[in-house]
């Protein structure tokens, strides 16, 4: 079988339902604010460029009632006036443990981080964009075709296909 550089490849969500689902709960777990947890999905997908999730958690955000311009805001979400401290410190710690260059986390970054986010907080976050990072993975190594799982997830009620 012959494939286009877009075709996708295998469905892991029907072949490995067990593990399937179980990383859907451990991405679950967390306690983190909801708005916040989809910036940070979103944020890791475009850097990730994963156009599964990017399409996935566009489409959660406009359901939770997230405003357009943030989200195409998010690129430039250091220049922007439309984030918080607290959420421009999630997106900074988004993007450092999502690229990790050299020592890791700076100490630096860390100290900024803990002056916004509490231990349990901080943790959760993390925990948060591990799991995206996984997900990115998933889908760009398999390519999972953006909107194929509209229907499953509920994102056909988002209106953006």
């Amino acid at each position: 079988m012959t494939m286009t550089a877009n075709s996708p490849r295998l469905d892991y969500m029907q072949i490995s339902p067990d593990l399937f689902k179980k990383y859907v709960a451990f991405g679950m777990a967390g306690k983190l604010d909801e708005s916040l947890a989809l910036l940070v999905d979103i944020r890791a997908s475009q850097l990730n460029g994963c156009a599964f999730c990017l399409d996935m958690h566009v489409k959660q955000a406009k359901l939770h009632g997230e405003r357009e311009l943030r989200l195409h805001h998010l690129v430039i979400w250091r220049e922007s006036h439309l984030f918080t401290p607290k959420e421009r410190m999630a997106l900074a710690w988004t993007e450092a443990l999502t690229k990790i260059e050299g020592e890791g986390v700076s100490d630096e970054l860390y100290a900024a981080a803990r002056e916004h986010f509490n231990e349990i907080e901080l943790s959760e976050l993390t925990f948060r964009v591990v799991a995206i990072n996984g997900w990115n993975r998933l889908n760009v190594a398999f390519r999972s075709p953006p909107g194929s799982k509209d229907r499953m997830f509920g994102l056909d009620k988002a209106g953006l296909n």
